[in-house]
């Protein structure tokens, strides 16, 4: 089962010494039953984009309560056993818990298939992102516009042997 685990640059950089995605439990983003039925799609690389998507959602999220991190929105896609993650049932269809998953345990960073990272040029949108989301939770449409920003922009695909030119 592909899985997206949202991070931050620090959070790559401490995954990629430890070799590892954890401690667990590891909050990450799959096609589960609840994003298939709100997406309404058969199209398994659509849906892996909704997902991928909710993933990066949640690194923004990461930045937020992190000022020091560097305003790059960061996701690492991993292939994990099927039944290695897990979604709550009571939440499957809530909106903000679309295709979110549970992972007991730490992920070894060697079953990574791809990290997905921000552009430079996506920097500024995503640090005023960042800057307005609690705003935005609150109900600020002019804050929801400025995260709504963010998500305009596509997370470029990096191969895992680039970790070190990410982080370095």
């Amino acid at each position: 089962m592909r899985v997206y685990l949202p991070l931050t640059l620090p959070g790559l950089a401490t995954a990629h010494t430890a070799g590892e995605l954890g401690p667990g439990p590891l909050t990450a983003y799959a096609v589960t039953p609840g994003l298939r039925e709100w997406y309404v799609s058969d199209d398994i690389e659509e849906l892996e984009y909704a997902a991928l998507s909710r993933a990066a959602a949640a690194s923004l999220r990461l930045l937020a309560v992190d000022p020091s991190a560097p305003r790059r929105r960061v996701v690492v896609a991993v292939d994990v056993p099927d039944g290695a993650a897990s979604a709550d049932p009571d939440r499957g269809l809530e909106a903000s818990a679309l295709g979110e998953v549970r992972i007991a345990g730490p992920v070894p960073l060697a079953k990574a298939a791809a990290v997905h990272v921000d552009a430079d040029d996506a920097v500024t949108d995503v640090a005023a992102a960042a800057d307005a989301l609690g705003a935005a939770d609150q109900g600020d449409d002019d804050a929801q516009f400025t995260v709504d920003g963010a998500e305009d922009h596509e997370l470029l695909w990096f191969g895992v042997q680039e970790i070190p030119n990410l982080i370095g």
